[in-house]
């Protein structure tokens, strides 16, 4: 089971997810985006899908070209970024990204939010996704 990287920042969910994808810490994974202009300030990482498929396509991964909605968890590919918490402010979409994994056929979540008891959740019910992003190697 991999080890889950935190984010640092509140905005900072896209940066970690990516770097849980990628095996990067959070802060070689914010040094990368913010070499791109990404920054976790930037409250848009919580409502833009174009700041995590940069830093991914950066690091050849490549990514659905659209959201995919969500069905079922068993209809998921092997590895996905998943919007959760979703909601709306001044007529903008928000989410929090988490990352979708299945090992060995063993489905298991990436969040990377601090105030949780365990990062790695199989708590399926608990998460509702509206779509997901499938990210695969070339």
């Amino acid at each position: 089971m991999p080890e889950p990287v935190i984010q640092e920042e509140t905005t900072g969910c896209g940066i970690a997810s990516v770097a849980n994808i990628l095996g990067k810490t959070y802060a070689e994974m914010k040094k990368r985006a913010n070499a791109m202009g990404i920054h976790a300030s930037d409250p848009s990482l919580w409502s833009d899908t174009q700041h995590v498929r940069l830093m991914l396509s950066s690091a050849g991964m490549e990514t659905s070209s659209q959201e995919i909605p969500f069905e079922s968890w068993d209809s998921l590919p092997d590895l996905a970024l998943l919007s959760i918490k979703h909601h709306r402010e001044d007529d903008k979409d928000f989410w929090h990204w988490v990352v979708f994994r299945r090992l060995d056929g063993r489905p298991f979540v990436l969040d990377s939010a601090s105030y949780l008891p365990s990062n790695i959740r199989t708590d399926f019910s608990a998460m509702h996704p509206k779509w997901f992003i499938e990210v695969k190697n070339p």
